[in-house]
């Protein structure tokens, strides 16, 4: 299991995650490339929320099909197009997110590839074997 970095010289976290985290073991890493608010038929949801949730819902089956689940996740990294949508990704986040907390950047950007997307979320996962 991971351990959690959060030195008492640093800030505490903002939210729920850790400021780093050592993984101290051998073992197979899952970077997954930014998984978009999009269902295999192409439609795209509403709504920050609904659009976090299908990032996390793809980011789950790739979790799987790789053999981990969100505790093996160690970095997240995610992308809004408005800081008004910084609670909504946040409460689907927190469901998510594993024990400890990964490592996590949230990160303000112009826009996606289409205009309809809101938010864009990538992961690391550490298991052994």
């Amino acid at each position: 299991m991971p351990t959690s970095i959060n030195p008492s010289t640093v800030r505490p976290p903002f939210g729920t995650y850790s400021h780093g985290l050592v993984v101290d073991r051998p073992g197979r890493l899952l970077v997954t490339s930014g998984q978009l608010g999009t269902g295999l038929d192409d439609s795209v949801p509403e709504g920050v929320e609904a659009q976090a949730e299908m990032c996390f819902s793809n980011i789950a089956a790739i979790l799987a099909e790789a053999g981990m689940r969100f505790d093996d996740v160690v970095r997240i990294n995610a992308f809004v197009t408005r800081r008004e949508h910084f609670a909504g990704y946040m409460a689907v986040r927190d469901r998510y997110i594993g024990d400890p907390p990964p490592a996590s950047t949230l990160v303000i950007v112009s826009g996606f590839t289409r205009p309809e997307f809101l938010v864009e979320v990538e992961v690391t996962a550490v298991t052994s074997g």
